[in-house]
């Protein structure tokens, strides 16, 4: 590994008094779990948003709708395995997915700088539309805003989208209950250590590329397999850390999970020891989290291991039946942590 010139992380404990906006206000931990409850939830409270879900389920004349936005800051634009624009698509796509929702139609809103390459933004649109291609979806509207040099860092994305949920499908928070199982869908933290190792200019032995890739093909497995999804929830902003301890949190529930049983590539994690990181809060866009009863939960692994975007699916743990809203990791060495939410995050502007 090549030594970086003016290495630096975030620091996952923020500084100030709570009075002004910090970059761990969009890391997915406790500082943004904050801003939620004391600044947006009073403001725009409504039934849907109590799901606390990765989108809502609305229903339009009898129609069940899955509707959800995102916005994406990544830096730098491009990174291996994927970039900006394949990244907004697949982000979105899979919030829908999570929901139980079929993805359908997107929206596309772009804040560019004045400064900014024609050729870059070209690549990012067709990054955009080949993602879309692949995940069978199509963009139907957007919107594009432009501001002075200097203040926008190249390209903005934000992008809105809508799914199709189909009969009796219902997976939400609120379905999770003691004896469920918990599966994630494949190995953990690549698409965090990509794009850190551009960033910083560090070099491993080996390539490790960002998952980002869509989810709805898994997630319809598993619906047409029979299996009673009751939540699902991808490892983005924070990685497993947070989406449990969200699931945690909403359900009232405690989840235990086995350190033993998250599967973590060794290149990942060599790359997190050196960074002094915990694979485990690192960011994936290709991957998710699911809660599904106890008796399925087999079937449920070889459902996804069947699929080429999950096949590292496995097992790695259940929800307890003793009382509260947290979670617990029984590390390698047989003990037992509260594998709780960071306040801020590990590295800021990775989606």
């Amino acid at each position: 590994m090549t030594e970086p010139k003016d290495f630096s992380l975030s620091c996952p404990v923020p500084a100030g008094d709570g009075g002004q906006i910090l970059m761990a206000h969009g890391g997915g931990g406790k500082v943004m779990a904050d801003l939620i409850e004391k600044v947006f939830m009073p403001a725009f409270d409504s039934a849907a948003l109590r799901e606390r879900h990765d989108a809502s389920v609305v229903t339009v004349e009898g129609t069940r709708l899955a509707f959800t936005t995102d916005s994406f800051v990544v830096h730098p634009l491009f990174f291996p395995g994927g970039d900006i624009g394949s990244l907004a698509v697949n982000g979105t796509v899979n919030d829908l997915a999570m929901a139980g929702a079929k993805p359908m139609f997107l929206s596309a809103g772009f804040i560019l700088e004045e400064g900014l390459p024609i050729e870059t933004l070209s690549r990012v649109a067709a990054s955009m539309g080949a993602a879309a291609k692949a995940a069978g979806v199509q963009f139907v509207t957007g919107d594009t805003k432009v501001v002075d040099r200097g203040k926008g860092d190249g390209v903005y994305v934000n992008t809105a989208g809508i799914g199709l949920v189909e009969g009796s499908v219902d997976v939400a928070p609120r379905r999770v209950r003691p004896g469920d199982a918990v599966i994630v869908s494949g190995d953990l933290g690549r698409h965090g250590m990509a794009v850190m190792a551009l960033r910083e200019s560090l070099e491993f032995q080996s390539a490790i590329e960002s998952d980002c890739a869509p989810l709805w093909t898994p997630v319809e497995a598993l619906l047409k397999g029979g299996i009673d999804i009751h939540c699902l929830r991808d490892l983005t902003r924070g990685g497993l850390s947070a989406a449990l301890n969200e699931i945690a949190a909403a359900a009232k529930v405690n989840v235990r999970v086995e350190e033993a049983a998250i599967p973590v590539r060794e290149d990942v994690r060599a790359a997190c020891e050196i960074l002094g990181l915990d694979p485990l809060y690192a960011a994936n866009e290709g991957r998710f989290v699911a809660f599904v009863p106890k008796v399925q939960a087999e079937k449920a692994v070889a459902i996804l291991r069947a699929q080429p975007v999950s096949q590292g699916a496995c097992r790695i743990g259940e929800i307890s039946d003793t009382p509260g809203s947290f979670v617990t990791l029984r590390t390698a060495l047989g003990a037992d942590r509260a594998l709780d939410l960071l306040s801020g995050e590990q590295m800021p502007r990775i989606c």
